[in-house]
């Protein structure tokens, strides 16, 4: 079921984000010259849970929707690191937790259908408050604690609003109570 490239032409190139327009042959026969494919660094987000039991948040405006948003710590792989490194380390950075035991939650593909960005969700318990935060200059980043239950009320009342966020909390949430 895999297409066949026959050329490629990169549009945008940065650091951030690659969009490139592809010439390809689909196993029917169709060929299209224009599919556009989105590439982006691969992700980590980070479901951080306190030794007291607080999950953290944190609230940042974003800037293409124009709204504050709650969210899981979240950030970029660097190339020298693995995906749990860079999942500690923007803890570290954004929140100044650290510490607790760490698991791979899953993996999700952002958007298949023409994306290349992976996101892999880490589930953390038992972190400390270690340091202040280290912000990058285009952060400004409000550390939240929410309960349990606070954080059953936001996914549900939309406060929520990535997907990317509220997948690895709904699959946590249901393992925790529906998976024993």
């Amino acid at each position: 079921m895999a297409w066949k490239q026959l050329g490629k032409e990169y549009l945008i190139r940065n650091r951030w984000i690659t969009v490139r327009k592809d010439h390809v042959l689909q196993p029917s026969g169709l060929e299209t010259d224009d599919f556009y494919v989105i590439e982006r660094p691969r992700l980590v987000h980070v479901i951080a849970i306190t030794e007291e039991g607080d999950f953290i948040f944190e609230k940042q405006y974003r800037y293409a929707i124009n709204r504050d948003c709650l969210e899981i710590c979240a950030g970029g792989i660097e190339p020298d690191e693995t995906p749990m490194q860079a999942a500690q380390r923007e803890l570290l950075e954004e929140t100044g937790y650290a510490g607790g035991e760490w698991s791979l939650l899953s993996e999700y593909a952002v958007d298949p259908s023409n994306m290349t960005e992976i996101s892999y969700s880490f589930l953390v318990k038992g972190v400390t408050k270690v340091s202040e935060q280290h912000l990058e200059k285009t952060e400004t980043i409000e550390v939240v604690l929410l309960s349990e239950d606070e954080v059953k009320q936001a996914l549900i009342n939309g406060s929520i609003v990535s997907s990317l966020m509220a997948a690895p909390l709904w699959q946590y949430l249901y393992s925790k109570h529906n998976c024993k």
